[in-house]
């Protein structure tokens, strides 16, 4: 109790150990009003401005990954998921729920969960540190990987690296062209593959700083 309590600050509790202020000292010298999302991008935003961490993981001989991810899994397999995430990923500390639809008959076609199942929410939202070069997205496509294999699903609000036929198969295609059809016949929009993964193909898609704010899911 008092580690949860000491440790979990008012909307940035994940991101408290990128800028030290998990030292009781660091915190003090940071203030009650610092301590908080808005001071966190600050110093994210002049960090990837002058590339720190960059430089620190180089030195360090690291290749860093930013992993910021929420899924759902069925509760029958959540421990297989946590000793998945713990062995292979080993962010600490990982958010923990459980989510269940509000009524048996509510169903939500583009996030399709079995609204008779209790799922848990794993949430985790870190840097992971490789000593090997991978392929970018390396580690966020072995959690969506992970996730499908137990019957679970993640949010789209962070990272994504699906192939497009997975991707769809996943998230109902056919449902989402129906609403495209109906709502954007002439394509003003980009697609949900489009928004959700395509964005992170390219430079950023290995990005090294610290995570940055998480923000609710579109879903």
């Amino acid at each position: 109790m008092r580690d949860y309590i000491w440790r979990w600050d008012t909307d940035w509790f994940w991101c408290s150990k990128n800028v030290f202020a998990q030292n009781p000292v660091v915190r003090r010298l940071y203030g009650r009003k610092r301590l908080n999302s808005v001071s966190y991008s600050r110093i994210m935003r002049w960090n990837s401005r002058v590339g720190l961490t960059r430089a620190l993981a180089r030195l360090a001989g690291k290749h860093p990954e930013s992993v910021i991810q929420d899924v759902d899994i069925p509760v029958g397999r959540a421990r297989d998921f946590l000793a998945f995430l713990l062995r292979e990923i080993g962010i600490l500390p990982i958010w923990i729920c459980p989510v269940r639809a509000s009524r048996p008959d509510r169903r939500f076609p583009l996030y399709p969960l079995d609204p008779g199942t209790l799922y848990v929410n794993f949430g985790f939202w870190d840097v992971v540190n490789d000593p090997v070069k991978r392929p970018p997205g390396f580690h966020n496509r072995a959690i969506e990987r992970k996730a499908a294999e137990l019957g679970g699903i993640k949010s789209l609000y962070s990272a994504s690296y699906f192939p497009e036929d997975e991707f769809w198969k996943i998230y109902n295609g056919s449902a989402f062209r129906s609403l495209k059809q109906r709502y954007d016949p002439h394509n003003a929009l980009r697609d949900l593959y489009q928004k959700c993964v395509l964005r992170y193909r390219g430079p950023a898609a290995g990005r090294d700083e610290a995570p940055a704010m998480k923000l609710n899911p579109p879903c």
